[in-house]
């Protein structure tokens, strides 16, 4: 098991975002979180990598327990080094090339001689298509391209697993169907993801496992053909049926 979870809970104020969520992630797992906008998807995610401080929860990460509030920076850390990001926003730094933007991570946090870095990001951005747009800054790259050179940020240091948070939310049908091809491609070779979408037809077709959640709690989970085909809860058929309705099932 790469990643166990169990029990995060996150208020902002007086709002109880998560209410005791549980995960369990094993090597090659694709697990894509669903449900209807506002449900805590997003916070869930970053609180597995700690982008956000859980009130409370543990975490098993590579054979170690840990307090998700009250978590020391070392081990944070030390997950984060297992562990890679894909954001909505793509969060790339604007005056960095496509390349530099890959291997900045390499060499300041990984310690890694420049030359061996720009080898490894090279490799990495022609495995995601971008290998032409090398010596391009984010500005001159379109919303798809700048999204799968943070792709190719998040998988070059080769992590145990991959978080994805709505990584196609922000383009258009032809621009997202370029990066669902590129992370297609990862789960073909075993890359174990994490990911958060309303991409349907992703959800289907290429995750292993459907979590379900609303209102900071886990709806229905399991394995993706049975989750489509019987799910066991009215209120999850109810979300697929919407989802079907506006268009976002193929």
């Amino acid at each position: 098991m790469i990643l166990s979870v169990r029990g995060v809970r996150k208020s902002f104020g007086d709002t109880e975002v998560l209410r005791g969520m549980d995960l369990d992630v094993g090597k090659g797992d694709v697990v894509a979180i669903l449900g209807p906008s506002g449900s805590g998807k997003t916070t869930f995610l970053r609180c597995l990598d700690f982008l956000e401080r859980a009130d409370s929860g543990t975490m098993e990460s590579a054979g170690v327990h840990y307090d998700m509030h009250t978590i020391g920076k070392k081990d944070i850390a030390a997950i984060r080094k297992r562990s890679g990001f894909v954001f909505q926003g793509f969060n790339l730094f604007r005056n960095r090339t496509a390349l530099e933007n890959v291997t900045e991570g390499l060499i300041v946090a990984r310690k890694m001689p420049r030359r061996e870095a720009e080898r490894i990001g090279k490799e990495t951005l022609g495995k995601v298509g971008m290998a032409d747009w090398a010596d391009r800054y984010p500005s001159e790259l379109s919303g798809g391209q700048q999204q799968r050179v943070a792709i190719a940020r998040a998988i070059a240091p080769e992590p145990e697993i991959v978080y994805f948070d709505e990584p196609t939310s922000a383009l258009d049908p032809e621009l997202a169907g370029e990066v669902l091809a590129v992370m297609r491609m990862l789960a073909e070779e075993g890359t174990t993801m994490v990911v958060v979408t309303h991409a349907m037809d992703f959800a289907r077709n290429v995750s292993s496992r459907i979590l379900f959640m609303e209102n900071g709690i886990v709806v229905e989970e399991g394995d993706t053909a049975a989750f489509f085909a019987s799910p066991a809860k009215e209120r999850t058929r109810e979300f697929l049926r919407t989802a079907a309705t506006a268009g976002e099932m193929i």
